[in-house]
């Protein structure tokens, strides 16, 4: 005896080929939501709590990018921080500070931190190939320098084309549990297995002047800090959520094996975005000033990396940050950006959720870059 079910609609694909979350008129609800509508996650809180205390800088809030970025109609929230004081904090009427939000590839992140540690440690070396540590893993990344994963100079199959409803990144989807799939559900792992080279390449060198953004990359990493880490990388997590000292939780979503997602899958407040964020301004220590990543690999990331493609080609993608040689930052599908600038020991996040067909608009960046990298500078 069967009982009457329909299709999540939340996961469902639409009339556009994409989940209502991720749809345009559902996006906004999505991305406020995405912690309880993906349909596997895990949660981490804090024993030690960063303290934030509001000491407002009144010359931030009479910026006029700041005054023109926060009245869009897509602003969710903007977070300044320096130490333990928030000097610019706003929000839109329909969000607020104790929120969660996703920060989508802002997580990614999260990996220069982890795979720094194991670097220091001499756990990982930036020449070993990924075939070298993941022996399962497919000719995608087989033959793939760990250091060029992590600047996302590598070539292959995966495509992240946001206006292509059929690209591989939105099948990856279905892997992470953000879309119901179209037949037996994968694992991220056998998904990130699967990869291959591309049409007619024989290997995974980049050949462009800039770098290749793919998100794929960032859950090779997860994978490798499971092989070289010797412990689930939700135990990570747990660390990390204490090392930042999260007030609310450090939200993650996961795949069906409960294996956390790092390309995307963090949810968190705006202040506690600023606190993720504080953890390069202290170039890799935790609240209690313990190294949680390492200040020598943050070193060398701010000075390496691989031009990131225009209309951001005066910044370098390097070991999973975007950074201009001084601050460290991500963006995030959808409309968020954070900046952490060691020189200062500034944080600056901004939330928003585009609400155009396909969430995705380059030019949308750069002066929202801009913007938070001043603020940062002290400028």
């Amino acid at each position: 005896m069967t009982t009457a079910s329909h299709p999540n609609p939340d996961l469902a694909l639409g009339p556009d080929r994409r989940p209502r979350w991720n749809s345009a008129p559902h996006r906004r609800h999505g991305f406020h939501n995405l912690h309880v509508l993906n349909r596997y996650a895990q949660g981490f809180r804090a024993a030690q709590l960063m303290d934030l205390r509001l000491s407002a800088d009144l010359s931030i809030a009479a910026r006029p990018d700041v005054r023109q970025h926060t009245a869009m109609p897509w602003f969710s929230a903007m977070v300044v921080c320096e130490g333990n004081r928030i000097l610019h904090e706003c929000y839109a009427p329909d969000f607020g500070p104790h929120q969660p939000h996703s920060i989508m590839s802002i997580t990614k992140m999260s990996t220069n931190l982890i795979i720094g540690r194991l670097w220091h440690e001499g756990k990982v070396k930036l020449d070993e190939t990924i075939g070298e540590i993941l022996p399962w893993i497919g000719a995608g990344y087989r033959n793939a320098r760990l250091a060029d994963v992590l600047n996302m100079n590598v070539q292959n199959a995966y495509d992240e084309d946001y206006l292509n409803p059929d690209a591989m990144v939105f099948q990856h989807e279905a892997a992470a549990g953000a879309r119901l799939p179209t037949g037996t559900e994968q694992s991220n792992r056998d998904f990130i297995a699967s990869i291959g080279l591309a049409t007619g390449t024989a290997d995974t060198r980049n050949t462009l002047p800039h770098c290749l953004y793919k998100s794929a990359n960032t859950d090779v990493l997860g994978f490798v800090i499971e092989a070289r880490g010797g412990r689930p990388l939700s135990a990570w997590m747990a660390d990390l959520a204490d090392a930042m000292g999260v007030e609310g939780m450090l939200h993650v979503l996961t795949d069906r094996t409960g294996m956390p997602l790092l390309n995307g899958g963090f949810c968190l407040t705006a202040r506690d975005l600023c606190r993720y964020g504080a953890m390069f301004a202290r170039e890799g220590h935790g609240i209690d000033g313990a190294a949680f990543g390492s200040a020598a690999f943050i070193a060398e990331t701010r000075n390496g990396g691989v031009p990131l493609a225009p209309p951001r080609q005066h910044l370098r993608y390097s070991n999973q940050t975007n950074t201009n040689g001084t601050w460290l930052g991500h963006g995030g599908y959808g409309g968020q950006y954070l900046v952490a600038d060691p020189e200062t020991g500034r944080v600056a996040c901004y939330l928003s959720v585009l609400q155009n067909e396909d969430g995705y608009d380059s030019g949308f960046y750069p002066p929202v870059i801009a913007m938070l990298s001043e603020i940062c500078a002290g400028r």
